[in-house]
């Protein structure tokens, strides 16, 4: 693979363009790949010791004014595809709602295909400003649902653009932490998720109601992440910001 020949390769890329916080410094080099294909053919022709850092929306990421000195992979528009799985007909799969979905769709895009699909449990990730990549790479969650609770299955590559199927026994999953027990460096491509069987207009009315709630409680006509605080075991990082008078 010849590097100029790449119409998805960038130099000194402003991260800024490509984080929430509308904030932070140049990557070295960028790449948006054009599929999963693309994107091991791509790793294969990195040095092995390349920082590599995989970016989706960038609703939880902050970029330091120096920048990134390595490889940016950005998933968004490159690890796409939504869709349902017949589970009666695929070998392996156990009775319900699945759907497989690239890493790099973001998360409300999922919330409402399986709410028009017929599936119930994904109205929350409605809420969630970044892509499945992201939330599986943190156990996103909100509203009272978590990430890892509807994954039956992952697919990562490798830095040297070895596709894996993985299971979530492979995974130390724990609040906002995510951690593959092999201990070595992989990425996540897509996932199957499975949702129980619920009704598109009550699902579509939950997810009106948690947007309503983010507006209301989030200045999303400005750069920002979201909510980025981490409750401590036993309390609540709302209850304590608020005792402070903050």
């Amino acid at each position: 693979m010849n590097m100029s020949d790449l119409p998805g390769l960038r130099y000194n890329e402003p991260m800024a363009r490509h984080v929430s916080w509308r904030a932070g410094g140049h990557a070295r080099r960028f790449y948006q790949p054009a599929d999963v294909a693309d994107l091991c053919a791509f790793l294969r022709t990195l040095p092995a010791g390349e920082p590599l850092l995989f970016v989706g929306l960038g609703s939880n990421l902050l970029v330091r004014d120096g920048g990134f000195n390595g490889t940016v992979l950005f998933t968004h528009h490159a690890l796409t595809g939504v869709g349902a799985v017949d589970a009666h007909r695929s070998p392996g799969c156990v009775p319900g709602f699945q759907f497989r979905v690239g890493a790099g769709v973001p998360a409300p895009h999922l919330a409402r295909f399986v709410a028009k699909h017929g599936g119930s449990g994904a109205e929350w990730m409605a809420g969630v400003p970044g892509t499945i990549g992201g939330a599986l790479a943190m156990n996103a969650g909100c509203y009272g649902g978590e990430t890892w609770n509807h994954v039956l299955t992952v697919q990562t590559v490798d830095r040297f653009g070895v596709l894996r199927e993985r299971t979530p026994g492979d995974y130390e999953i724990g609040y906002r932490h995510v951690r593959l027990k092999a201990g070595t460096e992989e990425w996540f491509v897509s996932a199957r998720f499975q949702f129980e069987p619920g009704e598109e207009r009550a699902a579509m009315l939950r997810i009106r109601e948690l947007l309503a709630r983010r507006v209301a409680s989030q200045p999303l006509n400005q750069p920002n992440a979201g909510s980025v605080f981490r409750n401590p075991p036993g309390d609540h990082a709302a209850r304590l910001i608020e005792s402070c008078g903050l």
